[in-house]
């Protein structure tokens, strides 16, 4: 057995090396793939020209319609009728360059693809005025430079003078030539990631500017809750951004620790990779993602976030793919999703542009964590068809030692967009099949309000899950039913859609989305909470569940004994199998006159959950690497488990939620002046939800196993389907009005009324009543109401996004799972006023960054005898938490960087009887670039802080006291990671 066992192990470190052998080889040749392209497209590339007494502008255009090489250049700077002839055969571009303009007043700058031409020398142009009339116009000619803070050149820069269609290109080294009419022409200076700058000539014909940094990114324009695109500042509503390489600069665990970034949401980490929470400007929830929506390019991830074991995030990944978050908080969210009033969250793909760019990436990490990403897109015909494709593969063995590889598999993407003169068309896929391990419970020790480690069990690193938790039980009727926690949280998902986008006329636009979306998705978890029982002595354990006489062994080879000290927990492997679709489609008509912009359109979506359920209970030991226990009663022999397994399928189900969401919306926007802008949007659902279920019947003695208890109380599915359905018609709205003071500074005030249709759990006490919709009579909406003021301001030095919000919400459900689970099936209203805010400080070399959330989420509206939980802070939810980073350049390539993130004390539960602690973790990080390449080592949690998300109280729902213990889960330990990325 012993040699066996050592093969095995073998066989598995051998197939682990082989994996990671072939990624490495994969890197290796893309990022060689990647040095080769980026060695300069213009050196390897050669082409023959014979052209005979031919314009310049002809041959320009017949290098960039054979080539991928794309001039940029002011037509005042080239002399684009002078004629020529040229005969070239296999010429590299820069000999051909030579015979073109040499001599002819143009210099010429290579860079890979892109040409840069601009005269040869600057002209010193005085205001002479002659005393002709036909020389009464100036004609002005405007050199300079355009730098950054540091005094570093930003080529590429745009010039352009205002109100008008003139404009130039700032070259490598930084320098600028534009004719312009008179003096009292005004130029605007730009560059992506920068504040722009207008400067009126006046006497200055050469001009050295300095472009800020848009710390804020209040320039960038934003796309998500708007049919009218615009930027940040202009926006009227709280949104944060963040694009590709400040995603990498976060270097984020997971979507969930990438969300934690933005102000107003409080998001919780501790299940792992996938299956967290987040809590929408402190709205109570069971958990997941009940009132925010997930999108990708637009559209929902899946129409339903919060579906049970189904957390919207276990459907999404961020890699390479994503060009930027946008993400806004209440606002027009109600306007653009249904059934989403916290919050849109919309993760914007790559998609593809003339340059032929791509980026792969390297990171490996402590925990056996190895993951490559990559990411190309470029054009297959110039100006016309582009492409985009990336995804990720990732495997490692989890930060808590489950004894496998805890998170194993990836993602691919793709998209094709085709341009023409008036819009676009797009299509898309992807592909996702990675598997990840869902993490819950462990127990702790309360300590005069502190929280302690349990003996034995590691707070960071420990966990219940582990290779013990495999199923092959007998199933009532005959068979086994079976499964293995390896397989964890696995969805398999297919999603195929497109985008067509189409000018009608100069000021109408039709713009079409639509996704069809598949999800095989298998959960397999172990859950270890309190209702199921205490930690316990194996005498209390015994005297609990009525077991006489019981004695302990070990599920192992010859049955050892077990140590009498060790204490027990039941934990159970929670099963459960989803098959889910949804088609969606998006149909909206932008109008847009001189001072209005209306947007108006169709939403449609139709999706479907069926599942199974089945639920078993294991007997194993309280601590890191838990062993399954059998327990026995040495009198009569008569057995309490089966292979450690106390509870065969002690609960089963079998549902479907079906849901059709129908609406039309309606947004508006009047430019009452150049400042203030008013909007109104409104949205009108329809919307039916139907399903049916089998809850069968509970307590069965199937009399498979002799003498055993563990086949005492199965529950059996007899296939009495009972049928439901539920009705929404519900009208949300937005009004706001904003105000720009300047191109720096601006305020809004906006008021808008959402809703959430009850999520899936509710629906399930139509099955479990027996009574179908009857049971749903009195099941009402949530409701909410929020209020708005929003200051943006963005400096040289500093800059602060800041929106106060007040908010009540009605008919907050409460659908936890707790004892023979039984969902808890409570509602209640809440009202919450709070403080998000955003600033970043740019001190040159030193920057900093802070996030954080002031709130005071209180239930209100309770009657009878839960009418002292009225003015009680919602469960669950911070009054305060906050990130903040500062970061340092030692060199103009070293950066090394801080984070600190608090969490504020929580309740665990609404009469407030049970609180959480707050804790702080330390990351820290560091980075290195050399030229197309970045180095990054990044840490979190240094300092191993214990921090609890969530706790149970006792099994009799007592709050803890002084030595007693109770599960809980915190987030992980330590974690340390290096990576490599090329960018090209």
């Amino acid at each position: 057995m012993k040699k066996n066992s050592t093969t095995k192990m073998n066989s598995s470190w051998t197939l682990k090396f082989d994996l990671k052998m072939k990624l490495s080889l994969l890197f290796l040749f893309t990022t060689v793939f990647a040095l080769q392209a980026n060695r300069s497209y213009s050196q390897v590339t050669k082409m023959s020209l014979d052209m005979h007494n031919v314009t310049v502008e002809k041959v320009l255009s017949e290098i960039e319609t054979n080539t991928e090489f794309k001039f940029l250049y002011n037509t005042k700077a080239v002399d684009l009728n002078r004629k020529l002839s040229i005969k070239v055969k296999n010429a590299r571009i820069e000999n051909i360059l030579k015979k073109i303009f040499t001599n002819a007043g143009t210099k010429y700058e290579i860079d890979n693809r892109k040409i840069l031409l601009y005269k040869v020398e600057f002209k010193n142009v005085t205001n002479k005025i002659n005393n002709t009339k036909e020389n009464t116009k100036l004609q002005l000619e405007v050199r300079g430079k355009v730098t950054d803070e540091k005094g570093e050149p930003l080529p590429g820069a745009s010039v352009v003078e205002k109100g008008t269609t003139n404009g130039t290109t700032v070259d490598f080294d930084g320098n600028f030539v534009i004719e312009v009419t008179d003096t009292s022409a005004t130029l605007i200076f730009s560059y992506i990631g920068y504040v722009k700058e207008e400067v009126v000539i006046g006497e200055n014909i050469t001009l050295n500017i300095q472009l800020n940094l848009d710390l804020l990114s209040l320039d960038e324009v934003v796309v998500t809750g708007s049919g009218n695109p615009k930027t940040k500042l202009e926006s009227s509503v709280a949104i944060t951004t963040m694009g590709s390489k400040q995603i990498e600069e976060q270097a984020p665990q997971s979507t969930a620790d990438l969300l934690q970034s933005i102000p107003g949401f409080l998001v919780e980490t501790s299940a792992g990779e996938t299956g967290n929470n987040l809590f929408a400007r402190g709205i109570p929830t069971a958990g997941a993602y009940e009132y925010v929506q997930f999108q990708e390019d637009g559209l929902p991830v899946f129409e339903d976030g919060a579906l049970q074991f189904a957390n919207i995030d276990q459907f999404q990944r961020t890699d390479a793919t994503v060009k930027r978050l946008e993400a806004i908080k209440g606002g027009t969210a109600s306007i653009y999703a249904s059934g989403a009033p916290g919050g849109i969250i919309n993760f914007i793909s790559k998609t593809g542009q003339n340059e032929f760019q791509g980026t792969t990436k390297l990171t490996v990490g402590d925990y056996g964590y190895y993951r490559t990403d990559f990411n190309f897109g470029g054009a297959l015909v110039q100006d016309k068809l582009f492409f985009n494709v990336g995804g990720f593969y990732r495997v490692d063995e989890g930060v808590r030692t489950t004894g496998f590889d805890a998170n194993k598999g990836g993602q691919f993407k793709i998209n094709m967009t085709y341009k023409f003169d008036k819009g676009y068309a797009r299509i898309n896929y992807k592909k996702l099949n990675d598997r990840t391990t869902f993490y819950q419970s462990t127990p702790f020790i309360w300590d005069n309000g502190e929280i302690k480690e349990y003996p034995g069990f590691n707070a960071n690193y420990g966990t219940f899950t582990g290779r013990y938790a495999k199923l092959n039980i007998p199933q009532a009727g005959g068979g086994f039913f079976e499964a293995n926690i390896e397989d964890g949280a696995h969805p398999i998902v297919d999603a195929i859609g497109g985008e067509f986008k189409y000018a009608l006329s100069d000021n109408i636009i039709v713009k079409n989305s639509f996704r069809s979306t598949t999800i095989d998705h298998s959960f397999n978890a172990i859950f270890a909470a309190q209702w199921m029982g205490d930690v316990s002595t194996q005498t209390d354990l015994a005297a609990n569940n009525g077991w006489d006489n019981a004695i302990y062994t070990l599920e192992a080879p010859g049955n050892p004994s077990l140590d009498g000290g060790s204490e027990l927990k039941r934990a159970d492997y929670w099963y459960i199998h989803k098959d889910m679709d949804n088609f969606v489609n998006n149909l909206s008509f932008n109008f847009n006159w001189d001072k209005v912009n209306l947007n108006i359109g169709h939403y449609y979506s139709n999706w479907r959950s069926h599942q199974f359920w089945n639920w078993s209970s294991f007997l194993v030991t309280a601590s890191d690497n838990p062993k399954l226990v059998n327990a026995t009663n040495s009198v009569t022999g008569e057995e309490y488990t089966y292979n450690g397994i106390s509870g065969i399928s002690w609960l089963q189900r079998e549902s479907e939620v079906k849901g059709v969401v129908r609406a039309v919306f309606a947004d508006a926007e009047i430019k009452a002046n150049d400042n203030l802008t008013f909007n109104l949007g409104l949205r009108y659902d329809d919307d039916k939800y139907s399903g049916f279920g089998d809850n069968g019947s509970f307590g069965n003695d199937i009399g498979i196993l002799p003498n055993n208890r563990a086949d005492d109380g199965v529950n059996i599915l007899n296939g009495d389907y009972i049928h439901w359905d539920y009705y929404v018609s519900e009208l949300s709205y937005s009004l706001a009005g904003s105000y720009k003071f300047n191109d720096n500074l601006a305020s809004y005030l906006r008021y808008s009324r959402g809703f959430r249709a009850p999520i899936e759990e509710s629906f399930y006490n139509a099955v479990g009543s027996g009574q179908g919709s009857v049971a749903l009579e009195s099941l009402k909406n949530t409701e909410l109401k929020q209020t708005e003021l929003g200051l943006k301001y963005s400096g040289e030095k500093i800059a602060v996004f800041a929106n106060l919000f007040h908010m009540n919400l009605e008919n907050v459900a409460y659908q936890d799972i707790g004892t023979g689970g039984v969902a808890e099936g409570k509602f209640a209203n809440l009202q919450n006023i709070g403080l998000e805010l955003e600033t970043i400080l740019n001190l040159g070399d030193f920057g900093l960054t802070f996030n954080g959330t002031l709130q005071k989420p209180e239930y209100k509206g309770f009657e009878g005898s839960a009418e002292e939980d009225n003015g009680n802070t919602a469960r669950r939810i911070s009054k305060f938490y906050f990130n903040i980073r500062p970061d340092f350049n030692i060199t103009n390539h070293f950066n090394l960087y801080a984070k600190y993130s608090y969490f504020g004390d929580k309740y665990q539960d609404i009469g407030n009887t049970f609180e959480l602690p707050g804790f702080g973790v330390f990351n820290a990080g560091a980075s290195y670039t050399l030229n197309n390449l970045r180095f990054g080592l990044d840490a979190t949690n240094l300092t191993n802080t214990i921090g609890l998300t969530e706790a149970d109280g006792r099994q009799n729902g007592a709050v803890p006291t002084n030595g007693q213990t109770f599960m809980a889960r915190s987030i992980f330990g330590r974690t340390i990671k290096l990576s490599i990325s090329v960018n090209f």
